[in-house]
Order: C-alpha cells, then sequence, then structure tokens
C-alpha cells in the first residue's frame, strides 16, 4: 500500500497519526503507549533483483507461479513482471496500480488491480493470466471494487480474499462473484495482507489502531480478534503493517514502512523483529527452499532473506 513517499520521519509519523484516525475501526479497544519490538535471533538478506529506477521501481507485491518464477508488482510503472530463477527479466504484462500476486488452484496467476486511492473514481478488481505464455494476456477476473484492495490469499476451497483498504475484507467465489453476506460480516477496517491458515484469515489493519494483525475465522467472520499489535523502532509510536506469510509452523512475517520484519506467534501474540532497514512492502516463502524469503521494498528492488535456523 502506499503512503506519503517522504523520508522524513515527522512526516512519516504525522501519516501515521492521520490514517489512525481517520480509517474504520474493526474492534476499538485502548492501546497502551507501544514500545519498540525486541530484536531477535538476525535474518539474512541479500538484494535478488535490483532497482533500475529508485522508488519509481517501487516493489508492491510478489508471488511465484507453479514453474517457480517470481513476478513482482511494480505499482507505478503499472505493470507485474516475471523473473526466471536466474533473476532476469523474462516478461511484462501490462496491469493498472497493481497489488497482491498470487498463483489461483487453477495454475493461472491473479493479480489484484487498482490498488489506488483513485480506485473510489475508477474501480480495481483481479485480473488472471497464463503465467507460461510467452506474452500472457490478462482478463478480468473481479471488477467494480472502489475500495483500494491490495492484499489476496485463496484458501483450500478456490476461495479468493481481498484485502482492501478502504472497506475491510472481501470474498470472492470461485466463479468471480462476491459473497455479499460473508462480507458483509467481516470487520470493516483498513486491510492490507492476507493469508489463510486452518480456516482462519490472519489480515494486516491499519484502520485504528495502526499495525494490529487480526485472526477472522472463516466460517464465523463477524468474530474477529486480535494477534498483536506492532510498534516501530520509535519509542510510543506504532508501525505501519503491509503484507505478511505463514510458515509451515504456523509462525507469521510480517513487513513494515519502518522496515522491519517482525516474526510473530499467532498463539501468543510475541513478536520479535528479524530484519530491520529500508521499507518492506510485501513477502513471500520460495517455494521449495525452507527459511528463504523474498521480500519487496519501497526502493523497488527486491531483497532474498535467510531467516535465522
Amino acid at each position: 500500500m502506499r503512503r506519503l513517499r517522504s523520508r522524513g520521519p515527522l512526516l512519516w509519523i504525522a501519516a501515521l497519526v492521520a490514517l489512525a484516525c481517520t480509517a474504520p475501526v474493526a474492534d476499538a479497544k485502548p492501546i497502551a503507549p507501544a514500545e519498540p519490538i525486541a530484536s531477535c535471533a538476525p535474518a539474512l538478506a541479500a538484494t535478488a533483483v535490483p532497482a533500475s529506477i529508485p522508488v519509481l521501481d517501487w516493489a508492491e507485491n510478489i508471488g511465484y507461479d507453479a514453474q517457480g518464477n517470481v513476478w513482482v508488482s511494480r505499482v507505478y510503472r503499472n505493470v507485474v513482471q516475471r523473473y526466471d530463477r536466474s533473476g532476469a527479466l523474462t516478461a511484462t504484462v501490462p496491469v493498472e496500480f497493481p497489488g497482491a500476486v498470487r498463483s489461483g488452484p487453477d495454475g493461472l496467476l491473479y493479480v489484484v488491480y487498482g490498488d489506488t486511492p483513485t480506485s473510489v473514481f475508477r474501480p480495481g478488481g483481479v485480473v488472471r493470466f497464463d503465467p507460461t505464455a510467452v506474452d500472457p494476456k490478462p482478463e478480468v477476473f473481479v471488477s467494480g471494487l472502489a475500495s483500494m484492495p491490495n492484499g489476496a490469499a485463496f484458501d483450500a476451497d478456490g476461495y479468493l480474499y481481498l484485502g482492501a483498504s478502504l472497506s475491510g475484507v472481501i470474498r470472492v467465489r470461485p466463479d468471480g462473484s462476491i459473497d455479499t453476506d460473508w462480507t458483509a460480516q467481516a470487520p470493516e477496517t483498513s486491510a492490507n495482507g492476507v493469508v489463510v491458515h486452518d480456516r482462519v484469515l490472519y489480515v494486516t489493519s491499519n484502520g485504528g489502531p495502526l499495525g494490529r494483525i487480526l485472526r477472522i475465522p472463516i466460517d464465523a467472520p463477524g468474530s474477529p480478534s486480535t494477534v498483536a499489535d506492532l510498534s516501530s523502532p520509535v519509542p510510543g509510536v506504532p508501525d505501519f503493517v503491509d503484507d505478511l506469510l505463514i510458515d509451515p509452523a504456523g509462525i507469521l512475517y510480517v513487513t513494515t514502512i519502518f522496515g522491519q520484519l517482525v516474526r510473530v506467534d499467532p498463539a501468543t501474540g510475541a513478536a520479535c523483529a528479524v530484519l530491520n532497514g529500508e521499507p518492506l512492502t510485501s513477502v513471500v516463502a520460495i517455494p521449495g527452499q525452507s527459511g528463504q524469503l523474498m521480500a519487496g521494498t519501497e526502493s523497488g528492488a527486491v531483497l532474498r532473506i535467510q531467516l535465522p535456523r
């Protein structure tokens, strides 16, 4: 999700506070002043794909196809790009303000579009295409979402869940129609990243307070609970949570605009930062490589991350 582009910390903090005051609230509770997240065993990060033009190449999201190619949403370029295992660029597909990139149960690649506040006037949705094609041609799967859609995740039954910054979580049926009854029960919060694990959605939310991770039961979307509220390295200042993944052991890894990659245990809410650096937009596990992640950044570089063993 995009925010003010200035790197000045006071402007960042002002933007965070303003959003916290205006965004919808999922389950409002008094929040104690945030303390900086403790560090834990550090991860190692190296650049896998450099940015050719910093910021213009902003890597909003990352996903893998079944062939092991990595796809990167270049939101300011209005494209998603395919890179092979060597890091070579092999395809560029036009998608307007692309967000999450996810491989679907049918083998097609699904890309959220309209990840911009202007989706209120020019609604977004989801396109899909064959990722194995030499020149992939996107087709519309979902349209008409005036809610700034961004994150996405499929469940085992083929339903697609979209994190929408201006409305909350949207459930899409396998035929591309919106499940309005389920969606109406889900919390109205500023949703961003979404992952599915054991009939539960984990959602990053910045809708009062900032930095919240929600647990939403798929079978009871009207009964969300808070997993954790993440803080920044600045004492008393919450962080802005962006994307997240869940590993096979059920541990969450969450990216933030303060450049943290935070490890969160959903069972206890315990959190610690395994990485601190530049603002991180997205994170995905590298298929078949335990403890290896890829992360997008606001600069546009894609990082390869080795988690501590």
